[in-house]
């Protein structure tokens, strides 16, 4: 079985409600804001300040880290924020099963043999729907709203990766919730993670 299951996700795509019926169905802890909080508790930042610059990092170049300020042990903030995430996420992972949602958590532990990694997709009509329900109605367009928070995701993992977001062969699965329904991604992901 493998122990350790990672969730990557398009905004609205309920990637993170398929994540916590995972962990549900197979009695294991789910972890997502919880790495926010611990990471809030190691640096000092608020859980607001690493919940935007943990996932969404906006500065991606040395000459931006030189107008926001401090540094961290040579890093910048943006930086120092991933250091302290990939240890949370190492160090979850090493206390036994769990699920854990986003945070580039399936390249930081792809040297693992005992993790499945997925990636949550569905269309823009599905995730326009479901953002408005969740998060009501903005200035700005769903479709804005997801293209912008999608962006950030995949410039914040190409980065510190350096690879491409989303991109079938970075994941084991990749299933769109829109088609499938989130119950059915949560019972292959179950499936999948009993037998391989």
């Amino acid at each position: 079985m493998k122990k350790i299951i990672t969730i990557s996700r398009e905004f609205g795509s309920g990637g993170r409600t398929v994540g916590r019926m995972v962990a549900e169905k197979l009695g294991i802890p789910f972890y997502d804001k919880e790495i926010i909080e611990k990471a809030a508790e190691e640096t000092g930042f608020t859980e607001s300040f690493i919940s935007e610059h943990g996932e969404h990092s906006a500065y991606k170049n040395i000459f931006a880290y030189s107008f926001i300020g401090r540094t961290f042990d040579g890093m910048s903030a943006d930086d120092y924020i991933w250091s302290i995430q990939r240890k949370i996420i190492r160090d979850l992972a090493e206390k036994g099963p769990c699920v854990i949602v986003g945070r580039c958590a399936d390249y930081i532990l792809q040297d693992r043999d005992d993790c499945l990694h997925a990636f949550i997709h569905a269309d823009i009509a599905s995730r326009a729907k479901r953002i408005v329900e969740k998060y009501g109605e903005t200035s700005d367009s769903p479709e804005k709203r997801l293209a912008d928070k999608d962006k950030k995701r995949r410039n914040n993992y190409k980065y510190y990766t350096d690879r491409e977001w989303g991109m079938s062969q970075n994941y084991d699965i990749s299933l769109d919730s829109s088609t499938l329904g989130l119950e059915r991604c949560a019972d292959i992901i179950v499936e999948l993670a009993k037998i391989l």
